[in-house]
């Protein structure tokens, strides 16, 4: 301590002084065991080959992370983590403890993860975002695809009234109701009822609907009009890179210029994008910088991004895995190193720091937010702020002490919990924020008023980046990165946080990395409620001319 001055020490015992509160089990009484932090450690992992639950370590080597595990039938398997330790230590930093899954958990007596699964009472997230898969027909065949979409013998696609029932568990979780969802697939625009089912969602409450889609429909603008007046917000667009040689290798076809009319008819139509690359190592990381640049020349329209690194289903060979795996802290350094506007280190957080702002919401409103406590290396991402005109983009650490102020508003959510009269916290709320804002560094045009307005647009859906004439908020782009778990590097601390849920017709819901992963409960659901089906009428009704279809 004695080489640190007056600041630094002030600041270590602030730091040190905040203390995490973490909650002891969940709602359905199932204790909570919290979060491992530092390295080494152990966690319970899977098999690649029998998918039996077994012990892994994480350990730090030549500043990466790695897992490794034992199987006594099958032997040694070692994968990359992180290829920065650095990154996946200051994630850790930055969560905010758990939360308390499901009051009404449709797997009440779970005793074990991943296989008791089913939202079970070990869980201890609720949902954020919802994925409803509509049919697993497509009318593309990529080598990438997890859902192993169009090359099953059988047609998944359940009905307008299954898919009714789906939704209404959705909104039937308690303590929070699920509001964002998610219509997947295969090609969810190809339902025949599609537009009736964003109708649907409308009318049951949910406030942000999303289609996961290729896009090719939406290239027709009649489609796009459509969805959009049946209540559709968002595209979760696919979209790998920006030269058709990526598209052959990820898609096999040529797909550019498909993409680029889609987001022109988004625009007139007035619905916004994600773009969702799924990113293999050698393949198309090299694209990452040009794909910024191109979603800040369309900020309109252009929200953010999902960076998906590619997951491993099957069985790959080590020096396979090693070459082709894209880890979170490979994004990291990729946009700083192709796109110069980020730092590798100061601009990224875990997707999980947002806690404390869902926290300190629901005290102060006494409504229960959606609150985003998944496990800190399920996500990382950093936001932009882009100038319209200018296209300047400034991460927001630039001018926002993000670290003081997420401990900051931890604490008063705290406060905003018990309080009977809320006025006091929240212009104490105002007030702290204030303090973090350096207007000097921040974009053209924003005032700490605006930035405040731009926060409020993110939580509340009514407040967004469309409304009025847009002096509401200001222009962001969410640079973000999810990496889904595959049975090479499986966590099941990771599995009992996850977010992002798929309901099924038998009325169970699954996290995402059991059911696409692991245990893989999606082969069992779409088995179950499946019919026989001629793969090549298929491809004919869809318009796959592709040759692969096996």
């Amino acid at each position: 301590m004695g080489t640190l001055t007056v600041v630094e020490r002030s600041k270590t015992r602030r730091e040190s002084e905040f203390k995490i509160l973490q909650p002891k089990t969940t709602f359905a009484g199932s204790p909570i065991k919290p979060l491992v932090k530092g390295l080494p450690k152990t966690t319970e992992s899977l098999c690649p080959e029998c998918l039996q639950v077994i012990s892994a370590r994480l350990f730090e080597e030549n500043g990466a992370v790695y897992m490794e595990k034992t199987c006594a039938a099958h032997g040694y398997f070692r994968d990359l983590i992180y290829s920065d330790v650095k990154l996946y230590l200051k994630m850790e930093q930055f969560e905010f403890g758990d939360n308390r899954g499901l009051e009404n958990p449709q797997f009440p007596n779970a005793a074990k993860c991943p296989d008791d699964c089913g939202m079970c009472s070990l869980h201890t997230s609720h949902t954020v975002l919802s994925n409803v898969d509509l049919t697993n027909r497509c009318n593309l065949t990529c080598p990438v695809c997890f859902a192993n979409a169009n090359v099953q013998g059988y047609l998944y696609e359940p009905s307008f009234e299954q898919v009714r029932g789906m939704l209404k568990t959705l909104r039937d979780q308690r303590p929070v109701p699920n509001r964002v969802v998610q219509f997947s697939g295969g090609e969810p625009t190809l339902y025949p009822r599609f537009h009736d089912i964003m109708r649907l969602a409308t009318e049951m409450g949910f406030t942000h609907i999303q289609c996961a889609t290729n896009g090719i429909l939406f290239a027709d603008m009649e489609f796009a009009q459509k969805a959009k007046e049946a209540g559709l917000h968002t595209l979760y667009f696919q979209f790998d890179g920006v030269s058709d040689d990526v598209y052959l290798r990820t898609r096999g076809q040529k797909l550019l210029e498909t993409k680029l009319t889609v987001i022109e008819n988004c625009r007139q139509a007035g619905l916004k994008i994600i773009f969702v690359p799924t990113i293999v190592k050698g393949v198309n990381d090299h694209e990452i910088g040009a794909m910024i640049r191109l979603a800040i020349d369309n900020v309109d329209c252009v929200s953010g991004f999902s960076f998906q690194p590619v997951c491993f289903t099957g069985r790959i060979n080590r020096h396979e895995l090693l070459s082709k795996r894209f880890t979170q802290s490979d994004l990291a350094h990729a946009v700083a190193d192709q796109t110069g506007l980020t730092d590798k280190y100061d601009d990224w957080f875990p997707l999980s720091c947002t806690s404390p702002f869902s926290k300190l919401l629901t005290g102060l409103q006494n409504y229960n937010r959606p609150n985003l406590t998944s496990h800190p290396h399920c996500a990382i991402g950093t936001y932009l702020y882009v100038d319209p005109v200018s296209k300047k983009a400034v991460p927001i650490t630039k001018f926002f002490d993000m670290p003081g102020m997420l401990r900051d508003i931890d604490m008063l959510a705290r406060d905003a919990a018990g309080a009977k009269i809320k006025l006091f916290t929240k212009i104490n709320a105002w007030q702290k924020l204030r303090k973090r804002f350096k207007p000097e560094f921040a974009p053209p045009g924003l005032t700490f008023e605006r930035f405040l307005q731009t926060l409020q647009g993110m939580t509340d859906h009514s407040y967004g980046r469309g409304k009025g004439d847009g002096s509401f908020t200001y222009k962001t782009l969410l640079v973000a990165g999810m990496h889904f778990m595959d049975a090479y590097n499986y966590d099941i601390e990771r599995v009992k946080r996850c977010v992002i849920h798929y309901p099924t017709p038998g009325g169970m819901v699954y996290p995402f990395c059991t059911y696409n992963s692991g245990p893989c409960f999606r082969d069992k659901t779409e088995r179950e409620f499946s019919t026989p089906l001629d793969l090549k009428a298929a491809n004919k009704q869809t318009g796959n001319g592709l040759v692969n279809v096996t």
